[in-house]
């Protein structure tokens, strides 16, 4: 029996399949990177946070920031999710494994990190690389991130043979800072779980430095204060370790 004129099939549609996340033709790092000899700083308040100053020159740090700029970044809900912190900011966020490889064998940062003392103690673990994760933030002003805690994630990195890890410690490259008129926007640790200012540990922008800080069961409850004038940029992954 024939299908009668104007009904409608039952059939639904197969949607369009969807275009492959945009991954980034991140910039080259120049000058050869490092520049200077990277040294680990443990905050003289807790070992949980670590800073390496200089970690990117100013030059490619502008460099970054002129390439972020062209990416669809997109606000943040003013109302998250239940559970969650309020956070304002405009983010771009994709899984890049070429250039989390970069990071970590390209700047001298995993020798930084793997070589004196007791590595497998400070980072968790035995440390194997960084999370394809790439998160780009931009706080304008006006714009923050509330007391929350890092979660740790369980993932495969794509090496050769696949590394089954963990992650331990959050790592944030930030891009700008007073020097270029970023004003407010430190990140702030508060040791005993609650917000009290007589206990902060704030730690300032300092333009090229990253700060690593621990994450999971063992992270500090943390916000990013409120960008007052200019923009604050941002650049975070994470340290993995194997499983």
């Amino acid at each position: 029996m024939p299908k009668p004129k104007g009904s409608k099939s039952s059939k639904v549609p197969a949607a369009a399949p969807q275009p492959p996340p945009l991954i980034p033709s991140w910039p080259a790092f120049k000058p050869p990177l490092p520049v200077v000899n990277l040294t680990l700083n443990p905050h003289p308040s807790t070992p949980k946070v670590v800073l390496v100053p200089s970690f990117f020159p100013r030059s490619l740090c502008r460099d970054y920031v002129s390439f972020l700029k062209t990416l669809p970044l997109q606000t943040t809900p003013g109302r998250p999710k239940r559970g969650e912190a309020v956070r304002v900011n405009d983010r771009f966020q994709v899984d890049s494994p070429d250039f989390a490889v970069r990071l970590w064998e390209e700047t001298g940062l995993k020798e930084a990190l793997l070589d004196g003392g007791d590595a497998q103690g400070r980072w968790g673990g035995e440390l194997v690389g960084l999370s394809p994760n790439i998160r780009v933030y931009r706080y304008s002003k006006g714009q923050y991130f509330d007391c929350h805690y890092d979660d740790s994630n369980n993932l495969t990195l794509p090496l050769d043979p696949p590394a089954a890890v963990r992650t331990t410690w959050t790592l944030l490259l930030y891009l700008t800072s007073g020097t270029e008129g970023c004003v407010g926007g430190e990140t702030v640790f508060y040791p005993r779980d609650r917000k009290s200012m007589r206990e902060e540990i704030a730690v300032p922008l300092e333009t090229g430095m990253l700060l690593l800080h621990k994450h999971g069961d063992d992270c500090l409850l943390h916000e990013g204060r409120e960008v007052t004038a200019g923009e604050k940029w941002v650049l975070r992954t994470d340290l993995c370790i194997k499983r």
